[in-house]
């Protein structure tokens, strides 16, 4: 195949891709501002319901107090996570890996609830005890890929670096960094996906999310209600999903973004 007709290929499948993105984001901004309009749809299905359509708080500030939780967990774990990679690397922080690995499985396999139990004594109901759930819990990835990611920068490239004069600092900034940043993006990724469907679970303790339309459908036996809130999570997630895809491309050799 010509270098013409491969570019062709590539554009008309980014084409298609960006097309989807754009469909299922004014999907999610329809769904977010414009939920109340379908509430003859809701009422239809589910007639047995008196109130189909969860109207305590309005779905933008659900929408956006979950991405807050996000976000905030989320810049946590990432810069705890590739602070604690870089340093498990170096050589001073070498003998650290194991344990600072294991630290972070635990932290993944530890159950979000069983977190949220324990934090809230500490720090009370609603936004910390779930921040402090997420962060550990979007450790792991970002903290293996971390560590990956520079591991798979070749020896080669590392002395012919060094052999042009380069520091410590610029040999990290200027070609480790660089190198890893893909698998590194794919961490980071894996962390966000999980803290968007994790953060759900903020709203037993207080804290607004769009896991609070879902606890009320699941305390109130109204399945309309827990429908709502999974519809804009999952596409919340997929969203972001495509969006992160799209960020990795950016750093793969011959990729186009």
């Amino acid at each position: 195949m010509s270098g013409a007709a491969r570019s062709a290929r590539q554009w008309r499948a980014a084409s298609a891709g960006n097309g989807v993105l754009f469909v299922l984001i004014a999907l999610l901004i329809a769904l977010t501002l414009g939920m109340a309009q379908l509430e003859p749809l809701f009422r239809a299905l589910f007639p047995d319901l008196g109130n189909p359509l969860y109207a305590r708080d309005s779905f933008l500030n659900l929408m956006l107090a979950h991405i807050g939780l996000v976000l905030v967990s989320s810049l946590i774990s990432v810069t705890i996570g590739i602070a604690a990679g870089l340093f498990v690397t170096r050589p001073v922080g070498r003998e650290f890996e194991p344990m600072v690995s294991s630290l972070a499985a635990i932290g993944q396999t530890f159950p979000p609830a069983a977190v949220l139990a324990i934090a809230v004594p500490l720090a009370g109901f609603g936004f910390a005890p779930t921040i402090i759930a997420l962060s550990l819990y979007g450790l792991l990835p970002v903290i293996q890929n971390t560590i990956a990611g520079l591991g798979t920068v070749p020896q080669t490239t590392l002395e012919a670096a060094r052999g042009n004069g380069m520091s410590r600092w610029q040999i990290l900034r200027r070609v480790e960094l660089p190198l890893a940043m893909r698998v590194i993006i794919a961490g980071i990724r894996v962390s966000v996906i999980i803290n968007i469907g994790t953060a759900t679970i903020g709203s037993t303790v207080g804290a607004k999310s769009l896991g609070t339309p879902l606890i009320a459908g699941l305390v109130g036996n109204n399945l309309a209600y827990v429908i709502q809130g999974a519809l804009l999570v999952g596409l919340l997630a997929i969203v972001t999903d495509l969006l992160f895809e799209r960020l990795e491309r950016r750093y793969s050799f011959g990729g186009q973004a």
